[in-house]
């Protein structure tokens, strides 16, 4: 028998029961379609992800405060105002950091005309600030370093409060009252939507850190004014003036010699926020970061690190394989739904030999060989699982694209996965098919033709 032959025979054998043919490859078609369907919202889900940690900023390095323990109570993050100007300066000489900006929070009442809102944050920012935390303006312009320098009022606000405060008309050039204090509105920033835990990131207003700190109340308050105790031991002079943000200004406080005495206030920050050069370089950048700070504190190699420091990158390998361990283990359920229609093919193809021993008996006798009849009845096996993973991607893919619809689940169109479907088809229809066809091709050619 020609290949071509067998390959014929083996389609008419198909096409003979076409109810127990499609019965036979709904056990694929389920199987293959769940996993397309999974993968593919799968790759949606992680795509998102990643356009949500982008919002976010993917190389920045968030630098807090350490704590202070007094009576052995805890402060906790930011109990100490040890991070000042100077250790912004530090970090941006770092060779693997791009750029950093001082982030000075402060909370309170909004007011422009007769509505008022209470923004979910109010930061004082450099210049800087718009590229490191990935910040665009869509309408107006951002503050650049001249406005920082002199502390002018102005600000940036999101799309929120252009909702509540503006009733969504175009905010540029008009005043609003920050803890009464007049800012003018330069920009609008372009919407970026909830976060991965749910804050609205549009709720905010961004302004130059030094009109924030030296205009509004509780600007820098967050920290208590503790000394660093893990300082060295030889006394220390620090004196806090306003030379940095005022043209003319005076001591804020008199100098000091105890290092557990306030530090200078005015020239605390809440936090520090910076970006590497590249992504491949967050780690390289956070340890570099890490070294610079602690010899300008003067941190013995045996104390603690007197800040915090953490990295978007850490938080983004942890979501991601969360979302990669979910997804792997609804693959593997899928899968339990492939192993199961082969064996149902096994079965299916089983019961063919069975009906069909007589044909292979007549077959043999004519001179049809072992091999030919082993590959006939794998070709079988094969044509059903392939034609059950077609109709299951295009299953698979028609119900992603459904919950996309519906339910706004995001969802990828996955090549790979396709042709992961079509191969993993194709195997199951030669690992289960394997056997009946062997058995086939064992019967004696005498009892075949005896079989009734």
């Amino acid at each position: 028998m020609k290949k071509l032959r067998i390959i014929k025979n083996a389609l008419k054998a198909i096409a003979r029961n076409p109810t127990r043919t499609f019965l036979t490859t709904l056990g694929i078609v389920i199987g293959i379609a769940a996993v397309i369907a999974l993968m593919e919202i799968g790759a949606g889900a992680q795509q998102t992800l990643q356009k949500s940690i982008s919002a976010m900023g993917v190389n920045t390095i968030r630098i807090w405060p350490g704590m202070v323990t007094r009576g052995g109570i805890s402060s906790g993050s930011g109990g100490r105002a040890n991070l000042t100007l100077e250790d912004m300066a530090i970090v941006g000489d770092c060779q693997n950091v791009s750029a950093v900006s001082p982030v000075i929070s402060v909370r309170g009442q909004i007011i422009y005309g007769n509505k008022n809102w209470r923004p979910f944050s109010i930061n004082g920012v450099n210049e800087e600030y718009f590229d490191i935390a990935n910040w665009q303006v869509e309408d107006g312009e951002p503050f650049d370093a001249e406005r920082v320098d002199r502390g002018a009022k102005v600000c940036l606000v999101g799309g929120t409060i252009v909702k509540e405060l503006f009733d969504g008309e175009n905010p540029v050039g008009k005043d609003i009252r920050i803890q009464d204090v007049m800012f003018k509105v330069i920009g609008v920033l372009k919407t970026k939507g909830a976060n991965m835990m749910g804050m609205d990131q549009d709720d905010t207003i961004l302004a130059p850190w030094t009109a924030v700190k030296s205009r509004l109340t509780g600007a820098g308050s967050s920290s208590i004014s503790v000394g660093s105790s893990s300082s060295s031991s030889s006394s220390t002079t620090s004196t806090t003036t306003a030379s940095s943000v005022y043209t003319e200004g005076v001591d804020f406080y008199a100098p000091v010699s105890d290092s557990n005495m306030p530090p200078v206030r005015f020239n605390n920050v809440d936090s520090l926020i910076a970006s590497s050069i590249s992504s491949d370089k967050i780690y390289v950048a956070m340890d570099e970061v890490i070294e610079a700070l602690r010899e300008a504190h003067k941190l013995l190699p045996t104390d603690d690190n007197d800040f915090h420091i953490r990295t978007m990158a850490e938080f983004t390998d942890m979501l991601a394989s969360q979302t990669k361990t979910m997804t792997n283990l609804l693959l593997c359920v899928a899968c339990v739904s492939l192993l199961v229609g082969g064996v149902g093919i096994m079965n299916i193809m089983l019961v063919s030999v069975t009906e069909r021993t007589r044909e292979i008996g007549l077959r043999m006798a004519v001179g049809a060989r072992a091999g030919d009849i082993l590959r006939q009845f794998l070709i079988e096996s094969v044509v059903i699982c392939v034609f059950g993973g077609i109709i299951g991607i295009i299953v698979g893919h028609g119900a992603s694209l459904a919950l996309t619809y519906f339910m706004n689940w995001p969802s990828s169109t996955s090549y790979a996965a396709i042709a992961l479907a079509v191969t993993v088809s194709a195997m199951v229809g030669i690992v289960f098919g394997y056997y009946p066809a062997w058995k086939a091709a064992k019967l004696d050619p005498i009892e075949a033709l005896r079989y009734e």
